[in-house]
């Protein structure tokens, strides 16, 4: 698996010191003729033109990546700001999650994934702190995301205005409504998203399996029509199966993604081999579930994460379907 973050922020300033005159080339020319005893020091060492033209690339490919987020929070009329490349989780022992992800197969092309919301995982009622989660969608796939969003207030719509916002804001923090517009979301626009997780003490993974699988058999029984079936029994037996290991220290880092298709992959990363691809579910019904534990319902796993999440999704459908920004300033 491949997981690249964005470049940062000492590396975008070194990009632009590169792209200022050559003070001291300049001054040589001016001086050219005049005896001095010694030379003047240059002011940096020169690069040749293949690196140049390389940090150049990656420069592009970096603003090119960042330039969807951007069209979320820039306004008609004003000029983008810079955006940070980490946000915030709100919890000291992992102070903050990436904006951006690169995922992908060891031997595949990356994709781009774009955070939509984070929170905190807390259970009793001391509120103690679990994990942070975070949901991410592919950049490729947000325009449909939008699309599908809109099309539940207004089914000719590109946009939704103010008031119309409000009305999917109050679908999507609705205990039975959310369900259906979620549930929906999830099936139909085969999205890519990624769930991230990061706990903030040791956990394990019984631990989170349960926690899923009391979720998952809770709505099973709500809708026997669709979940009554011999297949999902055999679906939930290979999650159960999948989580079937060891602790989870603090600070490691799980991805469950859901792809196309609906399949359900984990991954995890001990901080020693790299991310490793713990297998895969294929019903789609599952990741379905356990998406919908962070995202619907009367109860979630972190009400933070899904005020971020729908926060984030208003940015989203405030633009109108598919709109990009052509240009980025810093």
């Amino acid at each position: 698996m491949i997981i690249r973050r964005p470049l940062s922020r000492a590396f975008v300033q070194f990009h632009r010191t590169l792209r200022q005159p050559n003070i001291h080339f300049s001054r040589t020319l001016a001086t050219r003729g005049s005896s001095t005893s010694e030379s003047e020091p240059p002011s940096h060492i020169p690069l040749d033109p293949i690196t140049l033209h390389r940090l150049e690339a990656h420069r592009r490919a970096y603003y090119k990546r960042r330039s969807y987020y951007a069209v979320t929070i820039q306004k008609l009329g004003e000029e983008p700001e810079e955006i940070p490349d980490v946000v915030e989780t709100g919890t000291s022992t992992i102070p903050t999650f990436p904006r951006v992800l690169e995922f992908g197969e060891q031997d595949g092309e990356g994709v781009e994934y774009q955070l939509l919301g984070l929170g905190i995982r807390t259970v009793s009622f001391l509120g103690i702190q679990v994990y942070v989660v975070g949901m991410y969608i592919a950049t490729d796939d947000i325009a449909s995301l939008q699309e599908s969003l809109i099309r539940k207030i207004d089914p000719i719509a590109s946009t939704l205005v103010a008031g119309e916002k409000e009305k999917l804001k109050e679908l999507l923090f609705d205990s039975v409504k959310s369900e259906e517009v979620w549930g929906s979301v999830l099936k139909d626009t085969h999205c890519r998203t990624l769930i991230r997780i990061v706990p903030t003490r040791n956990t394990d993974f019984h631990h989170l399996r349960d926690a899923w699988t009391r979720q998952i058999t809770a709505r099973a029984q709500q809708n026997k029509t669709e979940f009554g079936d011999d297949a999902f029994g055999v679906a939930m037996g290979e999650l159960k199966k999948l989580f079937n290991r060891g602790s989870v220290p603090k600070g490691k880092e799980l991805l469950l993604q859901r792809g196309k298709s609906g399949t359900l992959s984990v991954w995890y990363d001990d901080g020693k081999t790299g991310a490793q691809r713990l297998g895969a579910v294929e019903d789609e019904r599952i990741s379905r579930a356990v998406w919908l534990n962070y995202l619907a319902g009367k109860t979630v796993a972190s009400e933070g994460a899904r005020k971020s999440i729908v926060e984030g999704v208003m940015e989203f459908v405030e633009r109108p379907v598919g709109t990009v920004a052509t240009q980025v300033h810093v």
